[in-house]
């Protein structure tokens, strides 16, 4: 298989090399300790950024579904990704697409609640739930309801972008809950150390954007019309000018300030608000007593032979860049030998019900120590701090790095795993 996505090129990739060359230090390639606290890059990428080549093809994935060309609306991407993230009541990321879905055109009403949004959103709420927890479920019946749903019904394309956005970022919802950053997160607003307003994101510099607010451009503006102003020579015409752009410039102030208010008010709403049948969560995938679950089988089904060629034809190029997600994180340079990185690769899986015939699962208990199997599963299987506490890493002597490659497994083997389903589904569907 050809991967072709080193080629192409992103306003990301300037991002990224801003990231890898504040990470240099002394010809090692350390964790970034200001990148947030300067607006530079946000938390998520901080935490990536002692793996730079792995973080490049995240942030190049991540533009590509959510600001590059797609059948879906910009807004409805990050509406979606809201979706998702409520379903762990990940506060930071919710917080943070709420705040890009209000910059790209998205209503603010939406935000109020899943119920203030469009049908056809709504809809999608029992394939967020099932992926996000249980996603053995998914059905080709779900696939089918979506797509049948007479005025209100998803084309293949659109529901295809939807289900690799809600997989994105229910598998991030485990990095961040893994890394902590949740606990950390203080959301920007008017009052923040950079001047920085709530709706402005230090990523729109990184990404080519130059509509910066007001309040961050330069005065050159107002000097060169206060020259204008003076050689106008009529004093009388000056004061109430003046008056007038200072009666103006009063009331546009408190209407942005009202603005801003109000669009930080509702991104920090809570994350329920977005979500339907709170106590659906993760259960074991097969319990002794009813194991009427049927296996996900990959020599029947696998990414390589299946997935990557669905999701690719409905969905153009983005079965490249996942791909080479899952090879950048796999091809790390780490502490950890290839038999325990393919260990807890396949524990996750197993927890969420894909099986490897060719797999000696035996492997799982020599290999990997209780406490890390107990992190591993409670990071992929139920990320929420509401319901289950985060069981802490105690490998002390591990680098930092080490310790975020272990929760890059567990993001992109979850991710892969949600996918597979996702797509087995869609291609019963097709079929049938």
């Amino acid at each position: 298989m050809i991967i072709c996505a080193s080629k192409m090129e992103y306003p990301l990739r300037t991002q990224c090399q801003r990231v890898q060359k504040q990470v240099m230090v002394n010809g090692e390639k350390e964790r970034v300790s200001l990148l947030v606290s300067r607006g530079s890059v946000d938390a998520v990428s901080q935490q990536m950024a002692s793996h730079p080549q792995y973080l490049e093809s995240f942030l190049r994935t991540q533009h590509y579904i959510l600001h590059m060309d797609g059948p879906l609306p910009l807004p409805y991407r990050h509406y979606i990704a809201i979706m998702a993230a409520a379903r762990h009541h990940c506060n930071y990321l919710v917080y943070l697409h709420s705040t890009h879905f209000l910059r790209v055109g998205g209503d603010p009403k939406w935000l109020q609640g899943l119920e203030a949004a469009p049908l056809r959103l709504r809809l999608l709420d029992n394939i967020n739930k099932v992926l996000a927890h249980q996603p053995w479920l998914t059905a080709c019946s779900h696939i089918q309801t979506l797509l049948k749903a007479g005025e209100q019904c998803w084309s293949l394309a659109e529901l295809v972008q939807a289900v690799v956005i809600l997989a994105h970022c229910h598998s991030l919802c485990s990095f961040v809950f893994g890394c902590d950053t949740d606990a950390d997160f203080v959301p920007l607003s008017s009052k923040s150390p950079n001047g920085t307003p709530p709706t402005f994101c230090p990523f729109d510099a990184a990404n080519g954007n130059t509509n910066v607010p007001q309040s961050l451009a330069t005065p050159s503006e107002h000097i060169t019309r206060r020259r204008s102003l003076d050689s106008s020579g009529d004093v009388t015409c000056l004061k109430e000018r003046i008056q007038k752009s200072q009666e103006e410039r009063e009331k546009q102030t408190l209407q942005q300030t009202d603005t801003e208010e109000e669009e930080e008010m509702i991104c920090l709403a809570d994350p329920s608000r977005f979500i339907t049948d709170p106590d659906f969560c993760y259960q074991e995938f097969a319990r002794k007593e009813e194991d009427h679950f049927q296996v996900f089988r990959v020599q029947d089904y696998s990414w390589e032979d299946h997935g990557f060629s669905l999701v690719n034809r409905l969905y153009s190029d983005i079965g490249h860049l996942l791909d080479d997600r899952f090879r950048s994180v796999a091809t790390l340079s780490s502490l950890h030998s290839d038999d325990l990185k393919r260990a807890i690769w396949n524990y996750i899986h197993c927890v969420l019900g894909i099986r490897y015939d060719d797999y000696d699962y035996g492997e799982v208990n020599q290999l990997l120590e209780r406490d890390l199997k107990l992190y591993v599963k409670a990071v992929a299987c139920f990320p929420d701090s509401t319901k289950t506490p985060v069981c802490p890493l105690r490998w002390t002597p591990l680098k930092t790095s080490e310790r975020i490659h272990i929760n890059l497994l567990i993001m992109e083997a979850r991710l892969q795993a949600e996918l597979l389903y996702a797509l087995r589904a869609i291609t019963q569907y097709m079929i049938a």
